[in-house]
């Protein structure tokens, strides 16, 4: 059975199933690529603007194509871009994932603009995403707060300090981590190893922490056995690599074996 809200809501009702959910993670502006993989066995498409060249007008071509296959799309902004943030929403995105979310203002100020009053200062008009719910209008704007998710991406030791009070915002419903950017930050600049020690540490003490404040956590992958591994750890969300880096794999594999 579809979900009520269709696609622009199944993000929220699908967290609360309980089940880890993998997403898919395009940075190629290109809405085929999302088409392609949301017909695949991902449960989600996220749409990078921040490292990956998607704009506005390329999430917006996008939507709907990952919805005609009943999924939620997210996005993720760039660094500071909250002021995308309600215009992301209108075009139909599920949930946003903001980078570098340091400290409490940060929070405060996406979800301000992630959310309706009176929880946040969300203005009115969500054209596409009325439309791809299904709902009147009255509905929508009882019912999206709850459905149009917010994801705070903690990736410095200063967020890290501030993890509980970040998670204690109202209108922040989760984190994601980057654990190539906090490897970084945790060595000092000195490596990447988004797979070490540190890292590993730095994840037990945020899923701690998410799951006291009864919060959602995601977290980005760079191979099947990681992901294989975080979902066992309990993460919510789970990016598998990225488009570039399938269709890398997907052509090495094809030639080798053309070529024995």
């Amino acid at each position: 059975m579809a979900e009520r809200g269709g696609a622009v809501a199944a993000l929220a009702a699908r967290f609360r199933e309980g089940k880890p959910l993998i997403t898919a993670w395009c940075g190629i502006p290109e809405p085929a690529v999302a088409g392609l993989l949301a017909a695949e066995a991902f449960d989600t498409v996220t749409l990078d603007m921040q490292h990956g060249a998607h704009d506005f007008d390329s999430i917006s071509r996008t939507v709907a194509l990952v919805a005609a296959r009943g999924k939620p799309t997210l996005a993720r902004v760039p660094v500071g871009g909250f002021s995308t943030v309600s215009r992301l929403l209108d075009a139909g995105i599920s949930g946003i994932i903001a980078p570098m979310v340091n400290t409490v203002e940060d929070a405060r100020r996406f979800a301000s603009l992630a959310k309706y009053p009176p929880l946040g200062e969300r203005s009115w008009g969500p054209g596409p995403a009325l439309m791809l719910s299904g709902l009147a209008p009255e509905t929508y704007l009882r019912e999206a707060n709850g459905f149009c998710q917010t994801l705070a991406m903690i990736e410095t030791r200063e967020a890290l300090a501030a993890l509980d009070d970040i998670l204690a915002v109202d209108g922040i419903d989760g984190i994601f981590i980057g654990p190539s950017d906090l490897s970084i930050a945790l060595s000092g600049g000195a490596g990447l190893d988004p797979d070490g020690a540190a890292v590993r540490d730095a994840l037990k003490h945020a899923m701690a922490r998410t799951r006291a404040a009864g919060k959602r956590i995601g977290i980005y992958s760079l191979s099947g056995p990681r992901t294989r591994e975080l979902i066992a750890e309990g993460f919510d969300l789970i990016a598998l690599s990225g488009d570039s880096a399938l269709l890398r794999a997907g052509a090495q594999a094809a030639l080798r074996e053309a070529r024995g």
